[in-house]
């Protein structure tokens, strides 16, 4: 029998098997979005209740000075609209982390991970699936600003979409991580909010570093830290067709560590859930 180099990788897998399965995990994940419709809805209930509300209470109190991607001076709504697509990413990634966990109680997980294929691309493409969920989410989110006179310049949509998928993998890698970690699903929202709140509170979603650092260096360094700055900042500038190239390069590295963090410790002979099941027999 001759087999294709170039199309076939040493497990005999080809190309175009390794696409049914990531279009078999999509779909499925799709399906799972599909007849959960109120998760789509609350994931928009967040953002939109801090952009309606909260940054109308503090418009006039945190003024925005001419920093860069803008170019003039902004009001507090536009300025935190990148931070609240990156929180739809952040809760969509916990969520995502939330199913894995449900799976495993209930041995969806295990009926995904005796699959042939290897472990790395079946992680990857539950991943993928949930970031393209959180790029509809955002979109969602813009539609709905646009009317409230939030505007980004025409080509800024669509330079906003690879920050999205970079962004939206990295926060759905860490998510993943710490599924590893989480033993009862009861365990989540503690795990989740420790998570959470943390990373979007000591983060420049709500306001700039510039800020923070006047009133404190050590929380400054903490937001410099924190990788959901530097994906805040990845699509703050991409929404106005610019590249933060240290925000990319953060984010891409943090996205590398996360996602090989969860790759060993779902790997059942070294990993997370090796060392909490204990040897067998």
């Amino acid at each position: 029998m001759t087999v294709t180099v170039d199309a076939t990788d040493h497990q005999g897998f080809t190309l175009s098997q390794y696409f049914i399965c990531l279009k078999g995990i999509v779909w499925r994940e799709a399906l799972r979005f599909i007849h959960q419709r109120e998760r789509f809805v609350s994931a928009l209930v967040r953002p939109l209740v801090w952009l309606f509300i909260f940054a109308a209470g503090f418009r006039q109190v945190l003024g925005v000075s001419i920093i860069p991607p803008y170019e003039t001076y902004v009001l507090y709504e536009v300025y935190i609209a990148p931070g609240l697509i990156a929180m739809i990413q952040l809760f969509n990634g916990m969520q995502s982390s939330l199913t894995m966990v449900y799976d495993r109680e209930t041995g969806g997980m295990r009926t995904l991970l005796v699959s042939p294929f290897p472990r790395w691309w079946l992680l990857t493409s539950k991943l993928l699936a949930g970031t393209l969920v959180s790029v509809l989410q955002a979109y969602a989110f813009l539609l709905i600003a646009w009317f409230w006179d939030i505007e980004a310049p025409p080509l800024g949509y669509l330079a906003l979409l690879p920050a999205l998928l970079l962004s939206g993998f990295m926060l759905g890698a860490l998510g993943m991580l710490i599924s590893s970690l989480i033993k009862q699903l009861e365990n989540f929202a503690g795990v989740m909010n420790f998570v959470i709140f943390p990373m979007f509170f000591a983060s420049s979603a709500l306001y700039p570093l510039w800020r923070i650092k006047e009133s404190s260096l050590l929380l400054y360094y903490v937001c410099e830290l924190n990788p959901f700055t530097h994906a805040v900042e990845l699509i703050r500038f991409a929404l106005y067709g610019q590249v933060a190239w240290v925000s990319l390069g953060v984010v891409l590295g943090c996205t590398l560590a996360f996602l090989f963090g969860a790759i060993l410790a779902y790997d059942p002979a070294r990993g997370f859930l090796a060392r909490r099941n204990g040897p067998a027999g």
